[in-house]
């Protein structure tokens, strides 16, 4: 069985989205905006698993502290400070053991991101 998506319903769409483009550095693989319907799939490329946007006006906070979403980053100290260039809070670098380190972000909907 494959992981197929994972699903954020936001009152802040636009945001979400273009979060998980420009931080996240996911494309568009499937956008039903031209039908009428403010839902749109991310991901690495086509065969991946994607991230479904679904605007929803009545979510407020998607956001839940046992939650995260986790990418994988070729220089992660890079990614960090480009991040807190562009004003996006980070958690500053964790490092439980030597071999294993990474940070957290919190998307516009409130979820908690992960890059590691």
């Amino acid at each position: 069985m494959k992981l197929m998506h994972v699903t954020i319903r936001t009152d802040k769409f636009e945001e979400e989205v273009n979060f998980y483009k420009e931080v996240a550095g996911l494309q568009i693989t499937r956008d039903m905006r031209p039908m009428g319907r403010d839902i749109v799939f991310l991901a690495n490329n086509e065969h991946a698993t994607e991230i479904e946007i679904i605007k929803d006006e009545e979510a407020k906070d998607a956001g839940n502290d046992n939650i995260s979403i986790g990418f994988k980053s070729d220089d992660l100290v890079r990614k960090m400070e480009e991040l807190e260039e562009k004003g996006i809070r980070t958690s500053g670098l964790i490092k439980p053991s030597p071999m294993v380190k990474f940070f957290f972000v919190t998307d516009p909907a409130g979820v908690k991101v992960q890059f590691m």
